[in-house]
């Protein structure tokens, strides 16, 4: 088998709940060494990695009170989750041999660099990962929005959608074991099929700018690697 990767340039969208394994919230070690695992064997095939992350995890155990708060302020303490996240995510890469560095779309110069697209770039091309934090920086946008307007900055080739499911399905697979998995699907095929890929903005984004999206489980041992290599895992949702 090729081990030569389908991709140069990645952003990998990981999302918050990723990171809890099966906690009910926080931050799970060993799932989160699991997911670095992954991420050091596709930087040792010499692809460069952006990672965008959510905050859910740390949310969910705040949002009974957020839940009548502004949504302006509800969406500013999501962000700041995120960077909790991507503190974690850069300490275990650092345990785990990998050079790591947080960018934030919100200022917070003791912990993280601002976001400098220019010198986001140079750290990829120099095999750093780089993990952007807090979103957009702006409320009323998702982190999967962010993600797809990191990707676009970033050029990257591809972004891979990390999620518990491995790819997109007719069905719920969880509920209907007759579901089957798409190997491709292109963007307004999903759109028609209302196949919940990630939210309508950030989906329009990808499709508007031809950047294709990959859909598979991060929970699957090599599964990152396999998406790198080009083999069939996930759903591949193109134009």
């Amino acid at each position: 088998m090729s081990q030569v990767p389908a991709y140069k340039r990645i952003l990998l969208k990981l999302s918050g709940e990723a990171l809890m394994g099966d906690d009910s919230y926080g931050i799970n070690r060993s799932t989160i060494e699991q997911i670095v695992g992954q991420i050091k064997e596709v930087v040792g095939l010499g692809v460069e990695v952006g990672i965008v992350i959510g905050g859910g995890n740390i949310f969910r155990g705040v949002a009974p009170a957020a839940a009548g708060m502004d949504r302006a302020t509800a969406d500013y303490m999501g962000m700041m989750a995120t960077v909790m996240n991507a503190l974690a995510l850069k300490d275990a890469m650092t345990k785990a041999g990998l050079i790591a560095r947080v960018q934030s779309a919100l200022t917070m110069q003791q912990i993280a660099e601002p976001y400098v697209r220019g010198k986001a770039m140079q750290y990829l091309e120099e095999g750093k990962v780089v993990i952007f934090a807090a979103g957009t920086g702006n409320p009323f946008f998702t982190t999967d929005t962010a993600a797809a307007l990191r990707g676009m900055e970033m050029n990257v080739d591809i972004m891979l959608k990390a999620t518990k499911v491995d790819g997109v399905y007719t069905d719920d697979p969880k509920k209907n074991p007759d579901a089957v998995r798409y190997q491709s699907v292109t963007f307004d095929e999903a759109i028609s099929r209302n196949l919940k890929v990630m939210d309508a903005t950030a989906f329009a984004l990808c499709r508007d700018q031809h950047l294709n999206i990959k859909v598979f489980s991060i929970f699957k041992n090599g599964a990152l690697r396999r998406v790198v290599l080009g083999e069939d895992e996930g759903t591949l949702v193109h134009c």
